[in-house]
This record gives C-alpha cells, sequence and structure tokens, in this order.
C-alpha cells in the first residue's frame, strides 16, 4: 500500500544547502519525497537522453505526472497537434512504469462548450498511459461536472482538483502570497475521485499551521482511498514553496499514523525545516 507525495518542482533555491546538498537535484529531491509534477515539459518537450537520466536518479517506485506541453494544450487547444503529441510521446517513453499519469492541464479559457474537443482528443490518446485532466473554468464545477466526468470516465481519465480554498480564504500576507493571489485559480472544491490513481494539488499559506489545518480534508480523503484499494497521489503547493518537501513528508506522516500498513517514504538525507 503506497502513497505517494511531492511537490511541484524537484530542485528550488531555498531548498540547497538546507534541505539538500549541491549536485543531482532530482536524485536528492527522490531522497526526500516519492513523486513529482513534471511542469517544465509544459514549456518544452525534453530530449529522450534528458528524461533517461530523469529515469536514471530515481528508484523503480517513484512517480512522474508529466504536464503536457503548451503547444498541445493552450496554443493549438488540443487540436491539430498529431506530430506535437507523437514527439511527447516518445521522449518520455524512457520513464517506463515511473510515469504516474500524462497530465492534461486546460487553459481558463476551455469550457464545458469544448468537451467534444476534449473527448475526441481524450479517446484518440494510447491506451498504454494513464491521463488525468485539470480543468480551470468555473462552469465545470457549476452545471456541467457531469458531462466532464462522462468525458472522463470514456478514457479512464482522472480529473484533477487543484485546491485553493485555504490559501484564498483569507488576503495574503507576504509578497510570496500576493504573487500567488494574483496567479492562482479560484476554482471551486472537489472531493470525488473517478479512478483508482487520484491525483490531488493542494496549495497551503507561507504559515505553516494555516496549510496543515487547510489539508486535513485530503488526510481524510487519502486514508480512505488506500483503505478502498486505491492509490492517491498528493502534491503540496505554499506560496514560495520553500517548505514543501518536509510539508510533503508531513502529509504522508499523518496518513502512515492512520493506515500503519502503508509503505515508507525513503529517509530523508537531511531534514533540517521542523
Amino acid at each position: 500500500m503506497r502513497l505517494h507525495v511531492g511537490c511541484a518542482q524537484w530542485t528550488h533555491k531555498a531548498w540547497q544547502g538546507r534541505i539538500m546538498p549541491d549536485g543531482d537535484k532530482l536524485r536528492s529531491y527522490a531522497g526526500w519525497c516519492n513523486a513529482v509534477e513534471g511542469n517544465t515539459t509544459f514549456y518544452a518537450t525534453p530530449s529522450r537522453e534528458t528524461v533517461a537520466t530523469w529515469a536514471g536518479q530515481t528508484g523503480p517506485e517513484f512517480r512522474f505526472v508529466v504536464k503536457l506541453p503548451k503547444v498541445i494544450t493552450h496554443e493549438r487547444r488540443l487540436q491539430h497537434a498529431e506530430g506535437e503529441l507523437r514527439a511527447f510521446l516518445e521522449a518520455i517513453e524512457p520513464l517506463g512504469p515511473r510515469l504516474h499519469a500524462l497530465w492534461v492541464q486546460l487553459p481558463a479559457s476551455f469550457g464545458p462548450g469544448e468537451l467534444p474537443v476534449l473527448d475526441r482528443f481524450l479517446r484518440g490518446l494510447p491506451g498504454d498511459h494513464p491521463y488525468a485532466v485539470e480543468v480551470r473554468d468555473p462552469a465545470f464545477f457549476e452545471g456541467a461536472e457531469a458531462r466532464l466526468e462522462e468525458v472522463l470516465g470514456r478514457a479512464g481519465a482522472e480529473w484533477v482538483p487543484f485546491d485553493t480554498t485555504e490559501f484564498f480564504r483569507t488576503p495574503p500576507t507576504s509578497a510570496a502570497e500576493r504573487d500567488a493571489w494574483t496567479k492562482k485559480p479560484r476554482t471551486p472544491l472537489r472531493t470525488r475521485a473517478l479512478t483508482e490513481r487520484p491525483i490531488i494539488r493542494y496549495l497551503g499559506r507561507d504559515d505553516t499551521g494555516r496549510t496543515v489545518a487547510g489539508w486535513r480534508r485530503w488526510v481524510d480523503a487519502a486514508v480512505a482511498w488506500l483503505n478502498e484499494g486505491r492509490s492517491p497521489t498528493i502534491f503540496i503547493h505554499t506560496p514560495d514553496n520553500a517548505d514543501s518537501p518536509a510539508l510533503a513528508r508531513r502529509f504522508h506522516a499523518e496518513v502512515a499514523a492512520r493506515v500503519p500498513r502503508l509503505e515508507p517514504l525513503p529517509e530523508a538525507e537531511r531534514l533540517t525545516l521542523f
């Protein structure tokens, strides 16, 4: 029984010399967390050789949730991008079983009226990868949920919620929070899983107490999903992400306290945050 936890990145200036030594940053990160959001692939398709180094720096149980390039999701809006998609799938092939899901993050302007486009895109994808979709248009949460779930269900894809409710509960109090305030989506809370591999993105605050208080519902959800035989993945974000690796481990520990059969995380090389 395994719970995957991680962060939005595997390297951060604030982590160097504090929670990770210099050197192979992904290898060090994988000593703290057992999953990561592959956000870098949104900006450009990496070379196959680069992806092979990612696999080589992580153990067999480590998992990547890899974002499709923006040229496919945001510029082409899931249409007429067959060449770009083929190149991307070939590039990430060295991840093998470490690829937990291909993540289709859609722009806020992609609304329920484009569901037929999403349906065609998902049904045209190869069946040898799990898929997960993140939507930003509030209309999906206010009347179009069932229609989106139907589309996702046909493809066996998960709906990825980005829980920002705790973050937006009160006004920002730091520079990092003020910056995130203008950039992060304000979508309604969603806690329903569609597949055996639910994926949650959670944004807390700079204040650790606020962050921990806001994730209680996800601890409960992770415990329930594990007891149902599901394999959840939880990504912990904060506005500055300075403490996120240790927070991810803390989240895992809270779940493990209630699920004794849970596989442990790797022993962190340095644990100096809390």
